[in-house]
């Protein structure tokens, strides 16, 4: 036995889609899947993100820049990574640049810093260029720019290096 999906009206579907986005922010595309879950028809599911959009509850801009200060922040996430995660969300370029202003050049050099020097003293045991290598490999999988990365092994900011 399969047990059907609560469907609503659209005027039920606003109330609780509106609770959903005042939560916290949500992507145009979130808001679009969570309404056809509700089984609306595509009309009705692009008129209420018209008036979420409207009523900013939605805010495309807002939300990449929430995203990319919490995956920073606290994922410490690079610039690969957000932009990936924002092009699946199916964020405009735009506001992927805008989202992007939000990380402060000096921070993102010190947190790959920190990466970096955390990484090599988990691998004691390896001859330099090994570990070295095993770091950058570690900060491209976090989403960092191997130039990036290289430049700072190769200025001696690291412990331990040269």
């Amino acid at each position: 036995m399969t047990t059907l999906k609560q469907q609503y009206t659209p005027k039920e579907s606003k109330v609780k889609i509106a609770k959903f986005c005042a939560y916290q922010e949500r992507c145009h595309q979130e808001v679009r899947d969570k309404l056809y879950s509700y089984g609306l028809l595509p009309s009705n599911v692009e008129e209420i993100i018209y008036e979420l959009i409207q009523e900013d509850f939605i805010n495309e801009e807002r939300f990449a820049k929430a995203f990319v200060r919490g995956k920073f922040n606290y994922k410490k996430w690079g610039r690969i990574k957000i932009t990936q995660e924002l092009k699946k969300r199916k964020i405009s370029k735009y506001c992927i640049a805008k989202g992007l202003d939000e990380i402060n050049d000096e921070k993102y050099q010190s947190v790959l810093t920190e990466i970096l020097n955390k990484k090599l003293k988990q691998l004691p045991s390896l001859k330099e260029y090994q570990k070295n290598y095993k770091a950058v490999q570690f900060a491209l999988s976090k989403g960092f720019e191997s130039t990036v990365a290289w430049s700072i092994i190769n200025s001696k900011k690291i412990e331990g290096t040269h």
